[in-house]
């Protein structure tokens, strides 16, 4: 492996660590003998990573240090054009269009050669025709982000029109539908409501009283979801 390749791998093992970390388990994720994971050490601080620790101690990474813009693998790339592929037909128009500036963006600071990598890449998606929204899934992640409530006029699979007055956590993106996943007040229970069946949403700057991450463990244990990698 190339020194520079050995670097990057290096800083995106250390990303994964919240707490300092043993120079001897590095060494063995990375692959290198513990005299190299310290050289390598040395190295990428005496380049401006925010490295604390020490031999015998641990290391960790702080925050905010950005990877220069010159490295991405192969399956890395690919993953990039894929998941955007994927957000430019399952998301919302607005979301959609962010991924595909984000995806621009990364493209520009790249080098020639694994630039033609995205333009070129054969990696594909494809859906069926999807259920259209009615709702403004800009408003619903607005609402997310900021843990407010959101009062909606909602339709049921039975046709039946109900008003609820919910607390929006998190949206679940299937291949035909879009999923909001909210605390509903009217029910006292977790609901799922899909945003094609929403007729009428409206914000409210209320700030619900739990905390947007706690509702959400709270759901996923309640769903047996699988935490994400």
């Amino acid at each position: 492996m190339a020194r520079s390749e050995r670097l990057l791998a290096l800083l995106q093992t250390l990303r994964r660590y919240r707490r300092p970390v043993s120079g001897a388990i590095l060494a063995a994720e990375t692959g290198v003998s513990i005299r190299t994971l310290y050289r390598d050490i040395a190295s990428l601080q005496a380049q401006g990573a925010l490295i604390d620790g020490e031999a015998g101690v641990g290391y960790v990474l702080k925050p905010g240090f950005m990877l220069p813009p010159m490295m991405f693998s192969q399956d890395e790339i690919e993953a990039l054009v894929l998941g955007s592929r994927w957000v430019a037909r399952a998301a919302d128009p607005r979301l959609a269009a962010a991924g595909t500036d984000a995806l621009a963006k990364i493209a520009d600071v790249l080098p020639r050669e694994m630039r033609a990598e995205i333009e070129t890449s054969t990696l594909l998606v494809n859906f069926r025709p999807r259920f259209e929204d009615k709702a403004d899934l800009g408003v619903i992640r607005k609402a997310i982000r900021a843990e407010r409530i959101l009062k909606l006029t909602y339709t049921d699979e039975s046709g039946a029109v109900t008003v609820r007055r919910v607390w929006p956590f998190a949206i679940s993106f299937f291949e035909q539908v879009r999923v909001m996943v909210a605390w509903c007040e009217l029910r006292q229970d977790y609901r799922h409501f899909r945003t094609d069946r929403i007729i009428e949403i409206l914000p409210d700057d209320t700030r619900y009283p739990r905390r947007r991450a706690v509702l959400l463990k709270e759901w996923s244990e309640q769903q047996n979801v699988p935490a994400e990698p």
